[in-house]
């Protein structure tokens, strides 16, 4: 996916932060890249390094469409939420998928559905690379 890099920033205990904005919002999210990357667009690979729990970090999306914001002190991703067959569950984040850890199956009637996922900054991660 291809995002605006605003900054890089590091705060005391925290690791790098960068500030970034898409098409359909934006946030602080941990920066796995060069962390003297300079303001402009870049590729980026989302992942979400923490369990999945519907109702708790989950839940039915207010709204349809891609959507990434700051909610207090977390991210909100809201994007459409697949199962495959073997029971993995994918975010599709604007035709970007991100791979899901859950913790427990999700409720088989959401799939298909539009989703928000409520994820501390740090652990929303982006890798950045070349095309």
């Amino acid at each position: 996916m291809l995002i605006e890099l605003v900054k890089v920033a590091k705060f005391p205990g925290r690791p790098w932060l960068a500030d970034v904005r898409t098409s359909f919002g934006h946030a602080a999210v941990r920066w796995c890249g060069d962390q003297a990357a300079e303001p402009g667009e870049y590729h980026v690979e989302w992942t979400i390094d923490e369990d999945i729990v519907w109702g708790h970090n989950a839940k039915p999306a207010v709204g349809i469409g891609p959507g990434l914001r700051t909610g207090g002190h977390c991210v909100v991703l809201r994007g459409q939420l697949s199962l495959t067959e073997d029971g993995a569950a994918l975010l599709d984040f604007d035709s970007t998928n991100i791979l899901l850890d859950l913790a427990d199956p999700l409720p088989e009637d959401v799939a298909s559905t539009w989703v928000e996922f409520f994820i501390e900054h740090e652990k929303v991660s982006l890798y950045p690379y070349i095309l």
